[in-house]
């Protein structure tokens, strides 16, 4: 993985947010997360509690395939 400044990051994050939750929902994320205190990395520790390393890695191989059907069905 390329280093990338800190604004391209920011950049690259909304646009993840907006492409998996629509504008609006991005927005009231971004708006939720800034409003109130939170610990990402707690958050990250109990995110998947109920799954096994092998379910959130199907699930995460599932998505990356529905993403490039999609992004193929649109060129």
């Amino acid at each position: 993985m390329n280093a990338i400044t800190d604004t391209e990051l920011k950049v690259q994050g909304v646009e993840a947010l907006i492409d998996a939750l629509g504008e609006v929902m991005a927005e009231k994320f971004i708006t939720l997360i800034s409003r109130e205190p939170f610990d990402y990395t707690e958050w990250q520790r109990n995110l998947w509690n109920d799954k096994s390393v092998e379910e959130i890695s199907q699930a995460a191989v599932d998505r990356r395939l529905r993403s490039k059907r999609g992004a193929s069905l649109s060129t």
